[in-house]
Formats: C-alpha cells, sequence, structure tokens
C-alpha cells in the first residue's frame, strides 16, 4: 500500500475537482464535531463492482451463484490489506449502498406493489485508491492500494502510479458545475394527510393487538426534475443548508443519491462495534427561548423515551448474535443531539466482535437497521409493506464502506435522495407506538422533509 500525504484542501473542494470522474462516492462528514464525524473519504474510477438486484448477486456484470452476502465476503477476501492505524480507517475497499429492500435476502417478506426508480438493491464499488481527509488534524492522503493486481511487485508500481494520477487531478481546477438549477416541482407524495394519519391508526391498532410493539411509516415524496438539474449542485446546497455527519454523495453516472444523514448504523474499529440509534424528533424553533423548550418537551417525552429504549433493546438483541458475550453495552441512552432543522434523541449501543465473525456477517445481523424498521422487525417489515405499498428501495438501507483491512462504517440513509432518469425521491417518517398522536407523526415528517424542499428549491451552490 502506498500512502502520500497532501496539503490540506476542503472535502467539498476536492470533490469538485473529481466530480466528473467515473462512480464518485463522497462519504462526508458534512457536520464534523466530536465525537462524530472526524473523517471524509473522496474516491472514483473503481476496479469492479459488485451489484445485487432480484436477489441475485453479480461482478462486473457476470451473474454470481449462491447467498449475496456469502458472495460479498468472497469478493472482500481476494484483496487482503493489513491495516495503518496512523491512516483514517478507509484505505481501499468496497463503497456503495445497501438498499432497504435487500431485507428480501434474508427474510420471507412481501414485495412492494410499486417502486420508484426499479434499482438494485445494492451497489458496491471496490475502490484501490481513497483520499481520506481527517477534520480534526487537517491534515488528508491519497492511499492507494495497488489492487486488483496479485503479483506484489506489480501492485507496488500500480500504487505508487494510481496514487501520482490522483495527485495531479486533486491539483487540476475544480470541474466545470452548473450551480443554478430551475425550480424542483411540484412535490407528490403516496399519502396524503388523512391517509398518513389513518395508517398511523392502523399500527396503532396492530400495536394494541398485540402483532408489534413499534413500526416506523414513511411518505415518499417524488417530482420530476428539469433538464438542467444538476446533482452535484444540490448536493452541495444540501450540505451547506443541512450539515450531516454521515452524510454522502454517489455519482453513477445517470444515477445521483445524495444523503444529509444524521444517524449512524454500524461502525467497526478493529474489532469494536457501535450502533447509534435515532428515535424522538422534534422541528427546532428559530427563536432561541422556543428551541429551547422545544429540546426540554423532547428530552422529557416518555413516548420519544419508550420508543428509543425499545429500539435499543432490539440493536441489543441483534448486536448479541455476532458479539462476544457480556460485551453488549448502551453507554449513552436517550442524549440530545441538535442538527439545523430538527433535534434528536440519540443512544449509543457497542459491543465486541467474535473471533470468526467480520464487517459482512454483522451487517447481515442487524440489517435493516432497528430504528428504521420497528419491533419485532420482521413483523415491522411486513407491516411496513402492506401499508406504504411502495418500495423504500435505498431509504433506511445503508451508505457507507467496507474496507479491505476490515473496518466498517456506514449510516441509516434517511435524509437521502435519490436522483435517477429525471426524477427525484426521498422520504420522510418517523416510529409509531400506543402512545403516538396520529396528526403529530404527520406532522413530523413534514418536519424532517422541510430541509430537503429547502434545498431543491434553492438556486446555488455554495462553498460550506
Amino acid at each position: 500500500m502506498h500512502a502520500h500525504e497532501l496539503q490540506w484542501i476542503a472535502p467539498v473542494t476536492a470533490m469538485r475537482r473529481l466530480a466528473r470522474r467515473p462512480h464518485l462516492t463522497f462519504l462526508d462528514s458534512a457536520a464534523n464535531r466530536e465525537p462524530l464525524g472526524r473523517y471524509s473519504y473522496l474516491t472514483c474510477e473503481p476496479f469492479s463492482t459488485y451489484i445485487v438486484a432480484d436477489g441475485r448477486a453479480s461482478w462486473n456484470g457476470r451473474g454470481l451463484d449462491g447467498d449475496p452476502w456469502d458472495v460479498l465476503r468472497t469478493l472482500l477476501a481476494n484483496y487482503p490489506q493489513e491495516h495503518r492505524p496512523d491512516l483514517p480507517p478507509f484505505q481501499g475497499g468496497a463503497a456503495g449502498f445497501f438498499g432497504y429492500d435487500l431485507n428480501r435476502t434474508l427474510e420471507r417478506l412481501p414485495v412492494p406493489a410499486a417502486f420508484g426508480h426499479r434499482l438494485p438493491q445494492s451497489i458496491l464499488h471496490f475502490y484501490d485508491v481513497v483520499v481520506s481527509f481527517d477534520h480534526h488534524s487537517e491534515r488528508c492522503w491519497i492511499v492507494s492500494t495497488g489492487w486488483p493486481e496479485q503479483d506484489p511487485a506489480r501492485r507496488a508500481t500500480r500504487a505508487r502510479h494510481r496514487a501520482d494520477e490522483f495527485a495531479a487531478l486533486l491539483a487540476s481546477p475544480n470541474s466545470p458545475r452548473n450551480d443554478a438549477y430551475s425550480a424542483v416541482g411540484p412535490w407528490h407524495s403516496n399519502f396524503n394527510r388523512a391517509g398518513y394519519i389513518a395508517a398511523v391508526q392502523r399500527v396503532i391498532e396492530l400495536i394494541l393487538a398485540g402483532d408489534v410493539f413499534q413500526t416506523n411509516i414513511a411518505q415518499r415524496f417524488s417530482a420530476q426534475l428539469p433538464t438542467s438539474f444538476d446533482p452535484l449542485a444540490f448536493y452541495c446546497q444540501l450540505r451547506s443548508m443541512n450539515p450531516a455527519p454521515f452524510a454522502a454523495l454517489l455519482s453513477y453516472g445517470n444515477l445521483a443519491i445524495a444523503s444529509s444523514s444524521p444517524e449512524r448504523f454500524l461502525k467497526l474499529d478493529g474489532r469494536r462495534v457501535e450502533t447509534r440509534p435515532i428515535k424522538g424528533t422534534i422541528a427546532r424553533s428559530a427563536d432561541s427561548g422556543e428551541d429551547q423548550r422545544r429540546a426540554q418537551v423532547l428530552v422529557t417525552s416518555d413516548k420519544d423515551r419508550a420508543e428509543n429504549i425499545m429500539i435499543v433493546d432490539l440493536l441489543r438483541s441483534d448486536l448479541s448474535r455476532v458479539c462476544t458475550p457480556h460485551s453488549v453495552d448502551v453507554p449513552a441512552l436517550c442524549n440530545l443531539e441538535s442538527y439545523a432543522s430538527v433535534h434528536h434523541l440519540v443512544s449509543v449501543v457497542t459491543g465486541e466482535l467474535e473471533r470468526g465473525q467480520d464487517a459482512v456477517t454483522l451487517l447481515r445481523a442487524c440489517f435493516p437497521g432497528g430504528s428504521i424498521t420497528g419491533a419485532p422487525k420482521v413483523k415491522s417489515m411486513e407491516i411496513i409493506t402492506e401499508i406504504e405499498r411502495v418500495a423504500r428501495e435505498v431509504y433506511c438501507g445503508a451508505i457507507g464502506f467496507i474496507a479491505f483491512n476490515g473496518h466498517m462504517d456506514t449510516n441509516i440513509a434517511i435524509r437521502t435522495v435519490t436522483i435517477d432518469d429525471g426524477l427525484a425521491m426521498f422520504h420522510a417518517g418517523g416510529g409509531i407506538t400506543a402512545m403516538s398522536d396520529p396528526a403529530a407523526e404527520y406532522e413530523e415528517t413534514l418536519a424532517k422533509a422541510q430541509r430537503m424542499f429547502d434545498a431543491f428549491r434553492a438556486n446555488s451552490c455554495g462553498d460550506a
């Protein structure tokens, strides 16, 4: 592996300089505050691509037999890489998205009645070069692995050559971009207000009947895009207006995925596992006094606290399937975290991964995240399909990386827009419990969606 330190460059500036390269992935800690958001990663030009569609894996367009999770483990094992502790953890590997609908490779679940984009269930590009950024020290590196060359001497030569290529690209002027785009809309949802309220009431009935304890229900917003629409300019605006520690931009030709997620799904650092479920949300206010009052309302809400604790228990159970006995812990329960438009209650669940387990088995054991399904998870997923009627696709899946060195970090793909074939689509939802107020739950989805609407209405791309 070859690592070359660069003079500090802002990650978004580096992204613009690589913006038109094939299959760009930008894992962006746009809100880089302690203890979250220390690292950002930028890469492009993968050497191979893994896709899951209709439950079947393919590698560079060639179908592969077998369970897609086992296939992914086998593919990653072809590129062993020692971990360099002096560098940010993603030092080459697979990056992209695991769509929510990958859940049907794990459980026997109904098929949604309608889809939005008919995307694959997962796309992971295998990257030999990563530009990594440490926001705390303001240092950045080009890390080049030399894969897929198998011969050590040829791999070392390729690693140096590829690092030089990236250095030249990063030293070039920013790629041309369209900072302005026409207004988007009108927006359409798969629910009107009455329909969403009825959906929440239906979930409450199922809870009272004993079928579930909690289920997440979302509405999907979609709009046609003008031909002048620039997804990269949109992402810059989104990250400026709604900075988040687990943001991302995936730019795959005609497909772009822009995420401003505040929620970590799974992090694997050595053998230490961390997940950070969000449950409990309230809209912020521009008035500081009112904003503090709302934060206090959330912190003291029995309903929101119960919602969070239920998901913590579910995640403790998921992690216990692959972690060493008695290692699963909850170092933070229902802590307040504040973002641009909302306050959240966030918990932290940790564990130590058992020997013989790895990032893929950890992801498989916990997928999809309990915070965006419900408890029990399988029954909640059945109810979600029945009530929402549309595929979630990327939404509520995960975006992130699995490194060749075994490390992993992924978000929960909320506050996430899919842009494909002239259509923009995103979801907003919330966890429903027996204490939920249906009208308030509807308003919560609009509060979560507001920054997305605002970003689409904006007409310029800032540098923030």
